[in-house]
């Protein structure tokens, strides 16, 4: 199995800046990340309810807006 090197990695950067341009790679990365988080606490056997109140903190709050019809 070959070497996987700097200049490899740096082409596969590039392809990949090409193909989802620079505004979705940090989301691509979060997303990444997380999947990986995930999957390394699955193998462990963390708790689920670390990720559950992750998530729940993540997701915005919606502030109950006064009707314009009153």
């Amino acid at each position: 199995m070959p070497n996987i090197g700097p200049m490899e990695i740096l082409v596969v950067l590039i392809i990949a800046l090409v193909v989802f341009g620079p505004k979705r790679l940090p989301e691509l990365g979060q997303s990444v990340g997380k999947g990986i988080r995930e999957f390394r606490g699955s193998l462990s056997g963390d708790n689920k309810d670390d990720v559950q109140e992750e998530n729940v903190a993540a997701e915005p709050r919606r502030i109950a807006q006064p009707s314009e019809h009153a």
